[in-house]
């Protein structure tokens, strides 16, 4: 049976427990947390306290858990999502870690299925081999942090940065399987297939199964990196669940609309008729 999230950048105007009973009583079975300031600041004092919080209310609310840490402005106010793994200053790629470190502590404590990360664009002061170096650095930390926890961490490629397709993601999990015992797994955004047109939505599900660690999906114009409700693009949603189905996909899917906010109410319980539609017939 597929379970469903709701990402809670597409509810940044309510209160995180509003959110989570609104998430609950729309029918899902999770919820994706976006690590930010408006709901939940890993970046706190009292954040292992907030998370133990959490965990108690997500028992409540029977809610499994993804861990996401793409909020835009979290470490810098005037720089989104910066800095990355690739940023041109040690400090600043410390940080980044730092929060990653933070996320799957989150994870460890709320029972996460897993935690999702990206890993940032290369700025022009950033020469390939130096980008290539740090990438690669970063990305066995993250390995160790996440296997020491016990909690599955998942790259996600993403469009315009340097991991920005699965192919990239390929590479460097290659590389990786050299370096470290477990590479992080594959965080897959199935709209971003419709982005780059590298590869079907649903193709991808099935051709990258054994490395899945987490899915998000949504709705896209081929081409277009803008996240749709379900049903106003181009993505073919009964054919990308036939194939979670037919891999037996058993984790969370988590819709990802960060531009609805301002319609959460209506939204969140849209995108589970939606769903619900199109789920494969037994």
């Amino acid at each position: 049976m597929l379970r469903f999230a709701y990402n809670t950048n597409g509810c940044a105007y309510h209160r995180l427990d509003d959110a989570l009973e609104l998430i609950a009583e729309s029918g899902y079975q999770g919820v994706a947390l976006t690590l930010d300031a408006n709901h939940f600041d890993p970046l706190a004092d009292d954040y292992e306290a907030a998370a133990e919080r959490l965990a108690a209310r997500l028992r409540e609310l029977d809610l499994g858990l993804v861990v996401e840490t793409g909020a835009l402005y979290l470490l810098d106010p005037r720089e989104a999502q910066e800095p990355s793994l690739l940023h041109p200053t040690e400090e600043g790629r410390k940080r980044r870690i730092d929060l990653i470190r933070r996320a799957v502590r989150i994870g460890e404590i709320c029972e996460a299925e897993a935690v999702t990360f990206f890993a940032g664009r290369r700025l022009r002061s950033v020469t390939q081999e130096n980008a290539g170096a740090w990438l690669l650095d970063g990305l066995c930390q993250i390995a160790e942090i996440g296997s020491a926890a016990g909690v599955t961490v998942a790259l996600e490629p993403v469009p315009g940065q340097m991991i920005g397709t699965l192919d990239d993601f390929m590479l460097v999990r290659e590389a990786l399987k050299q370096m470290v015992g477990v590479p992080p797994a594959l965080s897959l955004d199935v709209g971003h297939c419709l982005v780059t047109n590298e590869r079907d939505p649903a193709s991808a599900v099935k051709e990258f199964a054994p490395v899945l660690g987490s899915v998000a999906i949504e709705d896209m114009v081929k081409g277009v990196h803008e996240h749709l409700p379900l049903g106003q693009g181009d993505m073919d949603i009964r054919a990308v669940l036939t194939a979670l189905d037919d891999v037996g996909f058993e984790k969370l899917i988590s819709v990802e609309l960060p531009l609805q906010s301002m319609r959460a109410h209506e939204v969140i319980p849209a995108m589970m008729d939606v769903l619900q539609d199109c789920l494969p017939s037994d």
